[in-house]
């Protein structure tokens, strides 16, 4: 059946559900779903939460409660190679254009399972636990601040270049150990090797996350070679030092993490900053209200995570037969989970279309769950409860100049610009 919605009363030309046979025609390159999910996403809880997907191929789920499941459920991984050959699962050989990504995602916390996993992340994780985090405070405040100090006299800003992708790209850079005046070009990289997550990428999108990669990769050697001649207090220096049960990570390894680290560490933060500013905008609430004392800048925060996340999809194998939700799924099965979705489920929060920044109605998920929970979740929460207020307060009667525009790269969800005006 074709789905027309109750709030706007306009078909969606792009979405076919079909209740029955639990089958979904969705196109996620079209404009007009990017754009703004949130309302097919409500259309998908009414009708059909977890479904297959006609066009990506495989069973996807929406419900806050079988996405959350599914994060923690074990018999689901980021990987299967580990278990099986690409052979007996039907998969191709790796692409040869794409040999310096895959190398570079070889060793990565984002697509590895234990005990790989555990002993990466044992590693890095002390300095992302919230005490340790905690004490960025000073810095990232004076970071906003200076970084407003350049524009605030212009009574007009461009907020993602000149604000949103500095604070995030300079913090994650400090802790690793990768110079400030490194910001520019690290997001150059970031940018072109994330485009090979987006739906419908094109050849064009691989060689140039290749070449980003191949580039990415070997400065960091550089790095680590640099630290290794001379160790310093940061993160990276940690990592080539550490042992973990007498052993030390390879550069292969090192590489992988220092990348997955500097590229997870700002992508979504930047996506968030600008998604959460636009929010609160549009929403017309006091933001000196919404952030008047530390409980409700956090709510507000988290409310913005729930409403407009920035990362909308993760994927797993089952690694071994299950039934999810009535779908059997076989060893093999690729499953997708939507965690913008799962955010407005209304079985979960009430109106959940509706930005409510006093909402106290559980987490949301947009930092997953489980083995794979965000490692970085706690630098972006911090990043965002300092950067908001204070952004909000420098410029009084802060307000959106030109329509914003969503990049096209779902399954991320972010700003091309946000140009506002005081």
């Amino acid at each position: 059946m074709r789905y027309r919605s109750a709030m706007t009363t306009k078909p969606f030309p792009f979405l076919i559900i079909d209740p029955a046979t639990r089958r979904v025609s969705l196109d996620g390159r079209d404009p007009a779903f990017y754009r703004d999910p949130n309302p097919v996403y409500a259309a998908l809880h009414a009708h059909c939460p977890t479904f297959w997907w006609e066009e990506q191929r495989q069973w996807t789920f929406t419900g806050y409660d079988a996405v959350n499941g599914l994060l923690r459920d074990r018999r689901f991984g980021r990987q299967i190679l580990h278990i099986a050959s690409r052979e007996e699962l039907g998969l191709p050989e790796p692409s040869p254009h794409l040999k310096n990504f895959d190398a570079a995602e070889a060793w990565s916390l984002l697509e590895l399972e234990p005990p790989e996993h555990t002993r990466l992340r044992t590693l890095v994780n002390r300095a992302f636990v919230s005490r340790q985090i905690e004490k960025l405070t000073p810095e990232i405040s004076a970071l906003c601040h200076e970084t407003i100090d350049r524009f605030e006299k212009d009574g007009r800003v461009e907020l993602l270049s000149a604000f949103a992708d500095i604070l995030p790209v300079t913090m994650i850079a400090r802790m690793i150990g990768i110079p400030d005046a490194m910001g520019p070009q690290l997001l150059k990289w970031s940018h072109a090797y994330v485009r090979m997550y987006m739906f419908g990428r094109t050849r064009a999108d691989e060689d140039a996350a290749d070449k980003a990669a191949a580039e990415f990769s070997d400065y960091v050697r550089g790095v680590i070679a640099e630290r290794r001649e001379n160790p310093r207090d940061d993160l990276l220096t940690h990592m080539i030092h550490t042992e973990h049960r007498g052993q030390l990570l390879t550069d292969d390894e090192l590489v992988s993490t220092t990348i997955v680290l500097l590229n997870a560490g700002h992508e979504a933060t930047v996506h968030q900053i600008g998604n959460a500013v636009r929010t609160i905008l549009e929403s017309g609430l006091d933001p000196a209200r919404l952030f008047a004392e530390a409980k409700t800048t956090e709510r507000t925060v988290e409310e913005c995570l729930r409403i407009s996340a920035p990362v909308h999809i993760f994927q797993r194998w089952a690694l071994e037969d299950a039934e999810i939700d009535g779908v059997p799924l076989k060893r093999g099965d690729k499953v997708a989970m939507i965690l913008a979705a799962a955010n407005l489920d209304p079985k979960k929060f009430s109106d959940p279309l509706v930005f409510r920044p006093e909402r106290d109605e559980g987490a949301n998920l947009s930092f997953g769950a489980g083995i794979h929970f965000c490692i970085g979740a706690p630098l972006a929460r911090l990043e965002l409860n300092i950067a908001l207020p204070i952004l909000f307060r420098r410029l009084p009667g802060l307000r959106i100049a030109e329509k914003p525009v969503v990049k096209d790269v779902y399954h991320f969800h972010g700003l091309e610009a946000l140009r506002l005006e005081w």
